[in-house]
């Protein structure tokens, strides 16, 4: 039985861990041939290799555009389409509003707004000369609510919620069955979430105002990466062909419960 993405061809950014692994790995069990691209050139040829034949990594930083433009015409003569793009790279860095630096949040700008931007530029006559295709651009539950101890990453993923909803339209008034979805994840089990705690101690241990704000609700599990790597799978599937410019939340229930999920 063929998979659900079988003779497409995806790109994944920032596929050397967490989410981006999650998706390249569910991604190729599903029949797509897989391009993993981040910084992490270690991980992420180390990925690659264990996905083995359908997956193939180049390295490629998000931040600019020259190398998108190298990327994707590379991606098309290799593998002769370009079907799906995961805008998946993201960094944070703790910071309130009062705290957060000109270098950390440019940095956070570049890599998950800047990166989707180009990305989408990019991807978009790749799609239409592939005959259509799915973008889902890596947003999160930040974009939702008010995550203070992060105001920078907010912001950022404020920005590629609302890229999601530009190219969605832009889009479908070109007539091009090309959709743009994003997706909102609460906190995750990677290697980004679990480094948190460590960051924001040392916030409070120099004096930040982060100290004065009421701890996070660590009795809130975790989630896994297959469970957002499931949900992206289904937008970057012809199942979600109906389904555009929409933010998809996956949190199970956070951002609309009061107090804590019991586990």
């Amino acid at each position: 039985m063929p998979g659900r993405l079988a003779g497409k061809v995806a790109i994944i950014t920032g596929a050397a861990k967490g989410l981006g692994e999650a998706d390249a790995r569910l991604f190729a069990q599903e029949g797509a041939q897989v391009v993993l691209t981040d910084v992490d050139e270690v991980n992420g040829a180390r990925v690659a290799a264990e996905i083995g034949a359908a997956a193939a990594f180049l390295r490629q930083d998000v931040r600019h555009e020259r190398e998108w433009t190298a990327l994707i015409p590379e991606v098309v003569q290799r593998f002769g389409r370009l079907d799906i793009l995961v805008n998946n790279a993201g960094v944070v860095e703790a910071g309130t509003i009062e705290d957060v630096t000109e270098a950390d949040y440019r940095f956070i700008m570049a890599v998950s707004a800047d990166g989707a931007l180009w990305g989408c530029k990019h991807a978009i006559p790749a799609m239409r000369a592939s005959g259509g295709g799915s973008i889902v651009n890596m947003a999160s539950i930040a974009s939702v609510q008010g995550e203070p101890s992060v105001a920078a990453y907010c912001a950022a993923k404020g920005a590629v919620e609302a890229l999601t909803r530009a190219v969605a339209v832009h889009c479908a008034q070109l007539k091009d069955p090309i959709r743009c979805n994003s997706v909102h994840p609460v906190g995750i089990d990677t290697p980004m979430v679990r480094a948190m705690p460590e960051r924001l101690a040392k916030l409070r241990e120099s004096g930040s105002v982060v100290a004065r704000q009421a701890p996070a609700n660590s009795a809130n599990r975790l989630g896994e990466p297959i469970d957002i790597a499931n949900t992206v799978l289904f937008l970057a599937s012809d199942e979600s062909r109906f389904i555009n410019g929409q933010a998809i939340i996956v949190d199970n229930s956070s951002s609309v419960t009061q107090g804590v999920v019991p586990s």
